[in-house]
Parts: structure tokens; sequence; C-alpha cells
């Protein structure tokens, strides 16, 4: 049987009357949008993370670019951002008008925050922290340079809800967090679902005007807002999920602590994790320089992968116009063409892992 990277079918069984019981629920209540359920999770949620307000969006992507609307980011600003992301993390930047600026990554796939300041210019406003792969980026040398230069900060905590750094949670560092609730995460939906967390009452207030057409009242707009509501089933099915989190994310802990001390081949680059950092592994990711051998290799064996991301932002097509050169982001670039995400799931047997263990450590 193949091993897919990823199997979302498996946390739905391990949790199944709660979640079909929850659905029927929402669908015989008769509401179905900004509803008890979307209030319920983001109290709950808001809770989990430790930030005094939730905002229940659309997607991760609309939690990124009215987080940066909301704060005022546009035309002739410039926006700190590592270069090896997701590409969304950037459009979440320049959907407003900004310049998204460059940083490289450090060795846990992070900003590098030492190379933060030499890239700040009277233009720079604000620096976007992804914190990439489920574990938490430098925060306390970000945050120090943020008050250093007035600026503000975004988190991108797509892959990140519940990780930590020095036991606060990542989200809840800067102006704002950003969530995915992208099936594939930890905390995932049965489809698309983000939102903004804050500490800051007028920001919260803002975006759920901003969510709703820009309306705080029926038919009476104060702003040209975006139509950006999580909605009714999704905010249910995020509820149920969200109980069980810590023993989902126990179980990726335990899975992942295996692939460190079981993986041992030359050929492959394990993930390392930072001092005052937790990671909650939404991805475990290794490298090599023999990735296109590994993957045919693998894909014999029946066993898949998924590289995550073969292409920075800077080097897409859809950012051409910034002029940024193949060579100018070495390090980003390097990673790009070595990093590879094998099999991780809730509900992967051992024997599933051990397959996967066995094959990469025959590899050569």
């Amino acid at each position: 049987m193949k091993i897919m990277p990823n199997r979302l079918d498996r946390g739905f069984y391990m949790f199944q009357n709660e979640y079909e019981e929850k659905a029927l629920e929402v669908l015989r209540s008769g509401w179905y949008v900004l509803g008890k359920e979307v209030s319920n999770f983001e109290e709950e949620f808001s809770n989990y993370v430790g930030a005094k307000y939730c905002v229940g969006l659309a997607s991760g992507l609309d939690a990124l670019w009215i987080a940066f609307r909301i704060l005022g980011i546009g035309k002739g600003d410039e926006v700190i951002v590592q270069g090896n992301t997701y590409i969304a993390s950037v459009m979440g930047i320049t959907i407003n008008g900004a310049t998204p600026v460059f940083v490289e990554p450090d060795e846990y796939y992070n900003i590098d925050a030492s190379k933060i300041e030499e890239k700040i210019t009277d233009k720079t406003k604000a620096i976007l922290v992804v914190h990439l792969y489920g574990q938490a980026a430098n925060m306390q040398k970000i945050m120090e340079i943020s008050k250093k230069y007035n600026l503000r900060v975004v988190e991108d905590c797509a892959q990140s809800h519940g990780a930590c750094y020095d036991g606060k949670t990542t989200g809840t560092f800067g102006d704002i967090g950003c969530f995915s609730f992208y099936p594939s995460k930890n905390l995932g939906a049965y489809g698309d679902g983000g939102a903004i967390v804050t500490n800051d009452a007028e920001i919260a207030n803002n975006v759920k005007i901003f969510r709703n057409y820009g309306s705080e009242k029926r038919y009476y707009n104060k702003v040209v807002g975006a139509n950006s509501r999580l909605d009714e089933i999704q905010a249910g099915l995020l509820r149920v999920k969200l109980k069980h989190l810590k023993e989902l994310e126990q179980e990726r802990i335990v899975l992942c602590e295996r692939y460190l001390d079981e993986i041992k081949n030359e050929n492959i680059a394990l993930p390392k994790i930072r001092d005052k950092s937790t990671h909650i592994w939404h991805q475990f990711v290794i490298r090599t320089e023999k990735r296109e051998q590994l993957i045919s290799y693998l894909e014999q064996k029946e066993i898949g992968t998924i590289i995550h991301y073969p292409i920075p932002p800077h080097l897409s097509e859809a950012y051409q116009y910034l002029h940024i050169k193949k060579g100018t982001l070495p390090i980003t670039e390097q990673y790009a063409d070595t990093v590879l995400s094998i099999p991780l799931y809730n509900g992967m047997t051992e024997e599933e892992q051990k397959r996967v263990i066995d094959a990469l450590n025959a590899f050569n």
C-alpha cells in the first residue's frame, strides 16, 4: 500500500462521531454565517493561543492581506519577510501595494534575525515573521529590532498553531497573528478558513467590520471592506478539533522524535530545533543534495513526498517585476533545491513509519 505524504481521512476517523454530530447540529440550526459557532470558536481559539481577541476569516491569505490593510501599510511601504516561505505570505504584502524585502533564513528555516537590521530603510514599516514548518522563530531578537525601529510585526502562523517561543505562543508577540485553517494544517478545517488574533481591541473591531463588507451594522458601511467570513460549519468543526489539538500535536511530536532518532543517513540532513522554541511539526522537512534521486527511489517503494517549496517567491513568475536575480538569496535558493517533506500525519502507524525510515536509511 502506498504511503501518502499526508492523510486527512485518518484524522477525521479519530473523532468521526463528534464531527458528524457537530455538522448536523449546525445544519439543523438554520444559521450558517456569523453565528454562535464562529463567536464561540473565536473565544476558544483566542484562549488557546493566549490572545485577547480572535476574528474568524475565510482563509489564511485573507488574514495576511487584511492584517496589512488594517495596519495602513501599502504603496511606497516596505515589509521585511524571509525568502523561503510560501508565496501567500508575500501576497499578503503585495496585494496592498507594499514591497517585500527578502531576508535569508537561518538553520531552522525561519527568518535569520541577525540579518534584518541591514535591510531596514526609511520605507520599512513592518516585519512579517513566518513560523515555518511548525517551529517558532527567534521572537526575542525580532521584537527587540521592531521596538528599536518602531516597526509593526505581523506573524504568519499558518503552520504554527500552538508553537511557543520562550513559553509564549506564536501569534501573540506582534501586532497581529495570522492563522490558516486549510485542511492540511495541524488545526485544519474541512474547507478553507482563517483567523486574525490580536491584543488590540481597535484592530480586532476594525477586522470584524472589514471582513463583512466594511459593515458594522447591516447596510451601513463604514469602509470598503471584503467578504471574508469563517462560516458556521467550519467554525463548528474547528471547535471539535481544537478540543483534541493537544493530543493530536503530541502524536506528531512522538512521530517526529522517532524520525530524528532513527533516520541515520549521511546524505540526509535532519531538521533542528531552536533553543527556547517549540516545534509542532506541521511538516518534517529533510534536506539532501540528491533530492530528485531520493524522490524517484521513494516513489518506487510507494512512499510519497512533497517539496515545500520548489520555487522561492522572488524567483516566481508572479514577482518578476521585483527584478530580483537568481543568486541574490543563495541560502533561500539552496533550501528550495534541497528540501523534502516526508510522510507525516495523525493516525500514521508504526509500520508505515518504519517503512519510511528503513527506505531513507537504505538510500545512497
